[in-house]
């Protein structure tokens, strides 16, 4: 293969996926191509794709959040519990700030106390999961004001309901900070190296941080969002979340080893498996297949990323004059 078309398909390989997927589910399965259907699939991937904002983030600075599933239960949980009391305004305030204070005690305890962030995290979602069930005491709590969910779904124009617009312009927002700004690529320095980060000027803590506290807020404003327009919370709301996420966050190309990721990249994967999931359903194929299938594409990623990275290193340190020497004695 040509390389320049490789590290085309390569740079843009989850959007190839994407209408992959979209083609072969409109071919298969009935009715896919209708409006309800396609409405339904971006709202689908609305929750999700927020929480995969603050979550690319962290995965960029070489961290891990594990605790996004409980946030996003804490989020909906609050929205909706306060609700009555307060109205909407105050009470998604409060669920929002309820998530940056779960992701700046993950990032204190990263950045300043050295704790591996998957011990941290999934620390924090189990305490995060004992306080939803402390305040909600193991029951749905549900809304008896339907004004908020009824605008949050009903359509602008076709296809685009203001949940949907809401989440399109958080992606396409976090995407430009952090492809066009200044800060927003130091969060790619952090990740790829600490300590030349540091050695470059810039606060690796704070980013950090930020990083998680970041992922907090994106997590419960997701949470928020979803129960709002349902009217409705439950304390396994966020269950699936989590595996959708790091799951779509790897797909759309977000590397484990920190330094490489795209928000719009990890929105669009959320938007394949979601339209994965909703052709599979149409078909009449269960949870376990939807998760199979999920699975499936992410192992293929995986496998691609580890040989990506095994050619990579194949020749590192090789010098290209050299390189191009063999290839010379090669073809005579």
């Amino acid at each position: 293969m040509n390389k320049k078309l490789y590290q085309v398909i390569n740079n843009y390989r989850i959007y190839f996926l994407c209408g992959l997927v979209f083609i072969a589910m409109a071919i298969f399965v009935p009715n896919f191509l209708t409006l309800y259907n396609l409405t339904n699939i971006l709202k689908g991937m609305s929750l999700n794709a927020v929480v995969a904002i603050g979550f690319t983030i962290v995965m960029i600075c070489k961290e891990l959040d594990l605790s996004i599933g409980t946030t996003l239960t804490l989020g909906a949980m609050f929205v909706i519990g306060f609700q009555p009391a307060l109205g909407w305004g105050w009470s998604l305030l409060i669920a929002v700030l309820a998530g940056a204070l779960v992701g700046l005690a993950n990032g204190l305890l990263v950045a300043r106390a050295k704790i591996d962030s998957f011990i941290v995290t999934l620390g924090t979602m189990t305490t995060v999961q004992g306080i939803i069930f402390l305040y909600g005491k193991g029951y749905a709590l549900n809304a008896t004001d339907f004004t908020v969910a009824d605008w949050l779904e009903t359509p602008i124009i076709p296809l685009l309901p203001p949940r949907v617009v809401i989440t399109i312009v958080f992606v396409l927002l976090f995407q430009v900070l952090l492809a066009r700004t200044r800060y927003g690529r130091g969060f790619y320095m952090v990740g790829a190296n600490r300590e030349t980060a540091w050695l470059a000027g810039l606060n690796t803590e704070g980013y950090v941080i930020v990083s998680f506290i970041i992922s907090g807020i994106t997590a419960a404003l997701g949470g928020a969002l979803f129960a709002m327009s349902l009217s409705s919370a439950t304390p396994t709301i966020g269950t699936s979340s989590l595996m959708i996420v790091v799951a779509a966050t790897i797909i759309g190309g977000t590397s484990m080893a920190g330094g490489k990721g795209s928000i719009l990249g990890s929105a669009m994967a959320v938007l394949t498996l979601t339209i994965l999931y909703n052709g599979l359903t149409n078909l009449g194929a269960g949870f376990e297949i939807q998760i199979l299938a999920s699975g499936l594409v992410l192992a293929v990623v995986v496998l691609y990323e580890a040989y990506a990275l095994y050619q990579a290193d194949k020749v590192k340190g090789q010098k290209p004059e050299l390189l191009k020497e063999v290839s010379l004695r090669e073809s005579k």
